[in-house]
């Protein structure tokens, strides 16, 4: 499937081995419709210069996807990546990056608080308290590297692997602090107000962060209804359509039908101390850099508790979401209200995203 595109979705999914395509319509929700529009004689050489040619524009077709067990969803429109956007003066964002050096997160042991159980130190990383909290747990992993571009797979799992330490710091000081979440937003473009290289995570108390619960109340819906693993359907609906991204040592990947912005990926492992997930997710990040042009991205992992809860998390995994954010240099926000209140816009093709990732993982 490697000439497929998101506009062909439809008649794929209908072209899938019986069994394949049961559980894709029963995943996932898809349709096609077609946008037109008349543009006045006047406008057409605007048109032509900013999208290629009039015909661009006068029909365009929309793909429309929604994940049934979830309630995600996506709009899929290729043309919206041709529209003209104000980046402002061009950038150098390597000497921008340079620019920032010597800021606190550059010494940390001194430009830094420490938490209430002190700091977890790693081979590329030291952890920091939040000066201001998302919650009563907010630490940052704060990395040896400041420029956050100038990683490898080990780096990352070290990042990784002193945020879960710091987790269970926190379950330590507080026993009712199980649920653990970590994040990275690189650079500003993906919400990161110091440039430096860095992760956040977050311990919470009473029950998890509700798009983690929600996903974790819809999986034991469906293997309550079905008696099946939703994770494990959801990498073989992907998978047969051609979107999966080769991993190996029991983690799956692919680039996701619904994403929540651009070349959104989703790679699930085991438990959150599976270290082959760290690396991959390393790999996968490298690529992106380097394959996808991907400069400002957010990564999320989606744990399950570090002790017992009362809720069922049997057979949820760690799932980790990698999305692209945009050009630094954009000046266009990415998100508006259709993000914020209906679904998300995507101009990026996932079947692209998964075409160019396939070889990351040596």
């Amino acid at each position: 499937m490697t000439d497929s595109r998101i506009t062909d979705l439809p008649a794929l999914i209908r072209g899938l081995p019986p069994e394949d395509r049961a559980l894709a319509e029963r995943i996932l929700d898809t349709s096609a419709t077609t946008g037109r529009l008349d543009p006045p004689e006047g406008m057409r050489p605007w048109i032509e210069k900013s999208f290629g040619s009039v015909e661009a524009v006068t029909e365009q077709r929309i793909v429309k996807v929604t994940n049934r067990i979830t309630l995600e969803g996506t709009l899929f429109n290729e043309l919206r990546a041709s529209r003209p956007l104000d980046t402002g003066v061009s950038l150098d964002l390597d000497r921008e990056i340079a620019a920032t050096e010597g800021d606190p997160f550059c010494r940390p042991e001194e430009g830094t608080p420490a938490d209430v159980f002190g700091r977890v130190r790693g081979k590329h990383a030291t952890t920091a308290s939040n000066i201001a909290k998302y919650d009563g747990f907010h630490g940052v992993v704060v990395f040896d590297d400041h420029n956050p571009l100038h990683l490898t797979p080990e780096k990352v799992s070290d990042y990784v692997s002193v945020g879960l330490e710091w987790c269970r710091e926190a379950v330590g000081a507080d026993p009712e602090a199980k649920y653990p979440f970590l994040m990275w937003n690189c650079l500003w473009r993906a919400g990161g107000s110091i440039i430096h290289g860095h992760a956040q995570v977050t311990a919470t108390r009473g029950s998890h962060y509700p798009k983690v619960e929600r996903l974790r109340r819809a999986a034991a819906g469906y293997r309550s209804e079905h008696g099946t693993d939703y994770f494990g359907d959801l990498h073989r609906v992907h998978d047969a359509l051609g979107l999966g991204v080769p991993a190996g040592e029991g983690v799956k990947a692919f680039a996701s039908l619904t994403p929540v912005k651009e070349k959104e990926l989703v790679v699930i492992g085991a438990g959150p101390g599976d270290a082959a997930l760290h690396r991959i997710v390393g790999a996968l990040l490298r690529s992106f850099v380097d394959d996808l042009g991907v400069r400002a991205f957010n990564v999320a992992f989606y744990m399950p508790p570090l002790a017992p809860a009362e809720e069922d998390w049997a057979g949820f995994p760690t799932v980790v979401h990698v999305v692209d954010r945009g050009d630094p240099a954009n000046r266009t926000s990415d998100i508006g209200a259709m993000e914020l209140y209906a679904a998300p816009v995507v101009a990026s093709d996932p079947f692209r995203v998964a075409g160019a990732l396939r070889g990351a993982i040596a």
